[in-house]
């Protein structure tokens, strides 16, 4: 049989297809524009992504065995806020993950109502980029918008929908949105009397790996695909990432090198640090995980090399780079903000430490150390909970840098394994359409048999030091900035 993963990304749909065996049959992607309407904002078309989808199924399934096609799950972006009519018509283009406009509505969340009662309730404190955050903007900001509002849908499950005709989410997804109950992985009634919603308004909540429903007629049609195709829920794109690398279980760890930046480490029970510096959330894999965040990871090389350098050769840029761990130029990552552990809208990138002998390749060498600092920061909250984490994955459009890898073996001083697939949420929805179908027994069943390590590379004492006297020195370098922060936006 054959599975699609749906990887909904910020600057693309990635579609995968994979059998039985897990073997990647073919990958289709497919761009969509990003708005920036006011500085700090950032938005999309929910229609955008549909039309793209749709025209990535039909070359995805041209030419195989569309009858051996049995399931369609999804990994997308998470925290965007997609609002639709009584009619399900888009209502205001969709507000991002990486969106910062709800500085005021974070506050009032975070100071009057409470971190302490955010946590009972949801096992989070509000980010900027969360969708609980972008509801109280809209009511407060676009009250006609807002009163138009029946229902209240994540990015995938936007798709979900289009697909299958039913309102759905899963629980790793509805996490990110501070309007669920993580721990008892249900919608809380507290979060909605702040935000000024009815139950009725959210979706269905699922488990990751639970089918929702079938490809509606007209979509099948279109498609020349059984109606009998099965949806299953998905995952945020973390938590299908974290499926698709195998991190799934007990004490498992992957870190993402894409847009964003994540530390993502899976656990059996429910947890939450006592600053709540880390996201607690639910797994694809029926359990728990706590997750740190940094909103400008493998973007910050990305809008380095292409716009303020303007190359697009990558290896000859980093193929000019020698003395890892001696580099006295830093650079924080915090080109839209800043998530975990930070938690600050207002956080700007910035390079410290230039002289007049500092070169190209320093300056290319710090972005991509300073992504590296930036995930130890997280990584060190995760220690302090008594975590104990030798090794870990890693997956997104930074994991094919092998310079890179290396500097994140020994900043963070632990194993990095690379996997035979580096594609990330788009396998691990593969991956959870399968067990959807009845493929696998269990998400852990299936990542066990289906994903496979090819390579680790190995920290180097000496490099570790060195790294860890160059990181105690970047932890330093926020904290004096972070006043001026606020000045100067």
């Amino acid at each position: 049989m054959l599975y699609i993963g749906v990887d909904l990304g910020t600057s693309a749909v990635k579609l995968l297809l994979m059998d039985e065996k897990g073997a990647i049959k073919k990958i289709v992607s497919k761009e969509y524009p990003l708005f920036f309407p006011h500085p700090g904002w950032s938005e999309q078309k929910p229609e955008d992504w549909f039309e793209q989808t749709m025209a990535g199924l039909k070359e995805l399934v041209s030419d195989c065995d569309k009858a051996s096609i049995a399931g369609i799950s999804f990994g997308g972006q998470m925290h965007g806020l997609v609002v639709l009519d009584k009619e399900d018509k888009v209502i205001r283009p969709a507000i991002l993950w990486n969106d910062g406009r709800t500085g005021e509505e974070t506050d009032y969340l975070n100071q009057v109502i409470g971190k302490d009662k955010l946590s009972e309730y949801t096992a989070n404190i509000a980010f900027a980029g969360f969708t609980a955050p972008k509801i109280l903007w809209m009511k407060n900001k676009e009250p006609e918008n807002f009163a138009k509002i029946e229902k209240i849908m994540l990015p995938k499950d936007y798709l979900a929908y289009k697909l299958s005709g039913v309102h759905c989410t899963d629980v790793s997804d509805a996490s990110g949105m501070l309007l669920l109950d993580v721990k008892n992985r249900c919608w809380s009634d507290e979060m909605c009397e702040i935000c000024g919603i009815r139950k009725e308004q959210l979706a269905q909540i699922f488990e990751s790996y639970e089918v929702v429903g079938t490809l509606l007629p007209e979509i099948a049609e279109e498609l020349g695909l059984s109606p009998e195709v099965k949806v299953i829920a998905g995952a945020g794109d973390n938590a299908a990432a974290a499926v698709g690398t195998g991190t799934v279980g007990d004490g498992m760890c992957n870190i993402s090198l894409g847009t964003s930046g994540t530390i993502f480490i899976s656990s059996r029970s429910f947890c939450v640090d006592s600053n709540n510096a880390l996201h607690a959330f639910a797994h694809a894999d029926g359990k728990y995980h706590l997750m740190g965040c940094m909103l400008s990871a493998a973007s910050c090389n990305k809008w380095w090399m292409d716009d303020i350098i303007g190359t697009s050769d990558y290896a000859k840029e980093q193929a000019e780079i020698t003395g890892l761990g001696e580099n006295h130029v830093f650079f924080l990552p915090y080109l839209m903000g800043e998530r975990s552990p930070h938690n600050n809208p207002n956080a700007r990138g910035t390079f410290i430490g230039m002289t007049m002998d500092t070169t190209r390749a320093d300056m290319t060498q710090a972005v991509l150390e300073g992504v590296a600092f930036a995930l130890r920061d997280s990584f060190e909250v995760a220690k302090s909970l008594g975590i104990h984490i030798e090794r870990t994955k890693i997956c997104g459009g930074g994991a094919k840098s092998p310079l890179w890898k290396k500097i994140m073996a020994n900043v963070l001083g632990i194993k990095v394994d690379m996997i035979e697939s580096e594609e990330g949420p788009g396998y691990g929805g593969a991956i959870l359409a399968a067990v959807g179908c009845g493929e696998f027994a269990s998400v852990e069943e299936a990542a066990d048999k289906l994903v496979k390590v090819v390579g680790t590379v190995e920290p180097d004492p000496e490099l570790t030091a060195k790294y860890e006297e160059r990181y105690q020195q970047f932890r330093q370098i926020y904290p004096a900035c972070k006043e001026l922060f606020d000045k100067i936006i």
